[in-house]
C-alpha cells in the first residue's frame, strides 16, 4: 500500500457506526491495486451527528466518493445534492460520488441484489415477487425490482409501528412505477403468506430471520410451498445457507441463492459508480466471499 500512495492519490471512504468490522477497505484497495488505480480507501467511524460535519471534511480534501453504512445513510439521503432514482424512493443512500464538489446519492444494494440474481441466471422483468420484510435491504430490492420491470410485488412485515413505513414506500413505489402492482401484507397472516408465494416466481427473505443466532429459524414454516421452478433467495450472509435456503433446496427447488452474492455485487456496482470500471469479481469472490 505505502509504495502506491503519491501526491495525486484519490481517497474514497466507508462512513457509519461502528466500521472496524468491515472488509470494504481491504476489497476497494485490492480492486484499485489490482486494477492500477492511483486511490486509497479508509473507514471512519463518524455517527449520525456528524455527517454535516464529514461531508464539509469530505468536500475540502476532495475525496471521490464514499459508501455509507448504518446508522447514517438516512441523514446522508438528506444532506447530499442528488439522489439517483432508486435512492430517492428509497429515502436512503449507501454510495456517494463527488464530482466538482456535487454530491450524489445512490442505493446499490438493490442492484446488487438484482444482479446476483441474473449471474444465476434469473431475471426480474414480467415476475411476481414475495418479498419478506420491508427494512433497508427489503426496500431496496422491492424499488430497484419495480425499476427493473417486475410485473407484482407482495411485501409482507410484521404489523408494528414500522407497516406504516412500509405502506409508504409501496405508494412512493406505484407512483414511479405505474405498471408495477404492489402489495403489502401483514407477515402473521400466514394464508396470504402462502398463498402469495404460491404464485410467485421468486422468493425474497430481507429479513434478519435465519441470520446468527436465528440460524435455525426460517419465516416459511410449511416446506410444501416450496415448488422446483419457484427461485428462493435470502439477503443474509452469515450462515452462508440460511434455514429458508436449505430448505428449499431439500424441497426440491432449483435455483436457492444465499446473500453474499448481494453483499459482493452492491461492491462492484459502487466500484462502478466511483472508477468507471468493473472490480477484479472473479479474484475479490475468491479472497473475501468464499
Amino acid at each position: 500500500m505505502e509504495k502506491r500512495i503519491s501526491g495525486t492519490t484519490a481517497l474514497y471512504a466507508l462512513i457509519g457506526s461502528p466500521v472496524g468490522h468491515s472488509g470494504s477497505p481491504a476489497m476497494y484497495n485490492y480492486s484499485f491495486e489490482k486494477l492500477g488505480i492511483d486511490a486509497a480507501y479508509l473507514a471512519f467511524d463518524i455517527t449520525v451527528e456528524q455527517v454535516a460535519d464529514f461531508i464539509a471534511a469530505a468536500k475540502t480534501l476532495h475525496v471521490k466518493g464514499f459508501n455509507v453504512t448504518m446508522p447514517c445513510k438516512t441523514e446522508v439521503a438528506k444532506q447530499v445534492d442528488e439522489l439517483s432514482p432508486a435512492a430517492k424512493i428509497v429515502g436512503a443512500v449507501n454510495t456517494v460520488v463527488i464530482e466538482d464538489g456535487k454530491l450524489t446519492g445512490h442505493i446499490t444494494d438493490g442492484v446488487g441484489f438484482i444482479r446476483n440474481l441474473a449471474e444465476h441466471g434469473v431475471a426480474v422483468k414480467g415476475k411476481k415477487l414475495t418479498i419478506l420484510g420491508g427494512g433497508g435491504a427489503g426496500t431496496a430490492i422491492q424499488v430497484q425490482a419495480a425499476l427493473d420491470g417486475a410485473r407484482e410485488i407482495s411485501i409482507f412485515n410484521m404489523k408494528d409501528g414500522f407497516f406504516a413505513n412500509v405502506e409508504e414506500t409501496a405508494a412512493k413505489i406505484r407512483a414511479a412505477v405505474p405498471d408495477c402492482k404492489v402489495n403489502v401484507c401483514d407477515l402473521a397472516d400466514e394464508k396470504k403468506l402462502y398463498q402469495e408465494v404460491g404464485e410467485s416466481d421468486i422468493l425474497i427473505n430481507a429479513t434478519k430471520i435465519g441470520m446468527k443466532p436465528m440460524e435455525d429459524q426460517s419465516l416459511i414454516k410449511d416446506v410444501s410451498v416450496f415448488r422446483p421452478e419457484l427461485v428462493v433467495a435470502d439477503v443474509v450472509y452469515n450462515p452462508k445457507e440460511t434455514k429458508l435456503v436449505l430448505d428449499a433446496k431439500a424441497a426440491g427447488v432449483k435455483i436457492a441463492i444465499g446473500g453474499s452474492g448481494m453483499l459482493l455485487w452492491q461492491g462492484v456496482e459502487a466500484f462502478r459508480l466511483y472508477t468507471g470500471r468493473e472490480m477484479p469479481v472473479k479474484e475479490v469472490q475468491k479472497l473475501f466471499f468464499s
